[in-house]
């Protein structure tokens, strides 16, 4: 159901990472005002999903004299506004959710730029600059004229060494993240979501009160999984199909940011606690953001009402428009292929993920190969049982 749908994404942010360089949007994003920070959106938007790719660019961008409110901005839409994460999000839930998705983003980075103006910490900000600093120059790519590279066999070379360079850095999160949402679709019963998601499932929606909790707990959840914005997705859905409330899920889905893996990251560049701060304004913006969404569709008769669809009750293989999408991006992917195969593109530096290959990463890889071992037992029993 999804393949396509991750495909389009992915070749779209390739492409747009190809041609347009870090260091254009560097040199459009100062301190904080409404023309840095709508840039800082701007080029989240285009750039990609990939939180670890995200987080090293947002570095990149402090590092080079962005203002703290613009370079959140960017990481906030590179992982919420995306092209690729609406298009995930409609495959598995309702419109509404990907109006959540995206007019929920434009909130999550109001709400952020107002918080951090009341609490703006002027002597850690110049700690982290010193910090930064510190670490070494960078080399810069070369600012190459993009309405040249398009038209030429290299330019598309780099964007095939792009794409799957893209899938090398999510594989894991979506194998796991469709795994764990299959696990807990089957085997963990409602009353556990009742019980963790006050009124959870129940007729007439939920209060203010439940409503609340439903908001504060949709990242602790996301906290335990650790588990990137593409791949949970599906257990966003599983937590709608059980009643969860669509703020809840909304604040489930805005999380990635808040996780234990993205707090070691930003502890590593700027320190612990530039790391604590700026996930405390993230929490702050997505429980605001997801609240507001909420309550706007709520009083506009547009809040999405009863269950959603479980995944184990969907039509898994059909011949559809489906099928179709998958067989045509299919190919697009063999094309990228060959390019990438004859292609020399190795100049490109590709993604600093900040030193997130370590115990974590490694834990995620195993995960993510014990997830095939039980996918494919799966499949054997089902066959054995006839």
């Amino acid at each position: 159901m999804a393949l396509w749908a991750f495909v389009l994404g992915y070749v779209v942010s390739s492409m747009i990472q190809v041609f347009v360089t870090q260091e254009r949007m560097q040199q459009a994003m100062g301190e904080a005002g409404a023309k840095s920070v709508g840039l800082g959106t701007f080029f989240g938007f285009i750039s990609s999903s990939c939180s670890f790719a995200a987080l090293a660019t947002t570095k990149s961008l402090i590092k080079k004299g962005a203002g703290l409110i613009p370079a959140l901005a960017f990481l906030l839409a590179s992982t919420n506004l995306v092209i690729e994460l609406g298009i995930v999000v409609a495959v598995f839930l309702s419109w509404q959710f990907v109006v959540g998705e995206y007019v929920g983003g434009l909130l999550l980075i109001g709400t952020m730029w107002g918080f951090v103006r009341l609490t703006y910490p002027d002597g850690l900000m110049q700690r982290v600059r010193e910090r930064l600093d510190k670490g070494g120059g960078e080399d810069d790519d070369e600012i190459p004229d993009w309405r040249r590279r398009i038209r030429t066999r290299k330019g598309w070379q780099r964007v095939a060494k792009r794409y799957f360079m893209e899938w090398n850095m999510v594989w894991k999160d979506v194998t796991v993240g469709f795994t764990v949402a299959g696990i807990i679709a089957v085997f963990v019963p409602t009353s556990f979501f009742q019980t963790l998601f006050i009124g959870a499932g129940q007729d007439g929606g939920v209060g203010a009160w439940a409503l609340i909790e439903h908001v504060l707990v949709g990242p602790v959840a996301a906290f335990f999984t650790f588990i990137g914005s593409m791949g949970n997705i599906p257990l966003a859905a599983v937590l709608y199909a059980n009643g969860v409330s669509f703020a809840g899920v909304m604040a489930f889905i805005f999380s990635d940011l808040v996780v234990f893996p993205v707090l070691r990251i930003n502890a590593a560049y700027y320190g612990w606690k530039m790391s604590l701060y700026i996930a405390l304004t993230l929490l702050v913006a997505l429980v605001g953001a997801a609240m507001l969404m909420h309550g706007g569709l709520a009083f506009s008769g547009l809040l999405p009402t009863g269950r959603g669809q479980s995944i184990i009750d969907r039509t898994f293989f059909s011949v559809n428009y489906t099928f179709v999408l998958n067989l045509v991006f299919l190919v697009m992917t063999g094309a990228l292929v060959y390019l990438g195969l004859t292609g020399q593109a190795s100049e490109d530096k590709g993604h600093d993920h900040g030193g997130e290959q370590g115990v974590l990463e490694r834990i995620l890889f195993w995960l993510a190969l014990a997830s095939y071992v039980w996918l494919v037992g799966g499949l054997l029993m089902y066959f054995l049982s006839g």
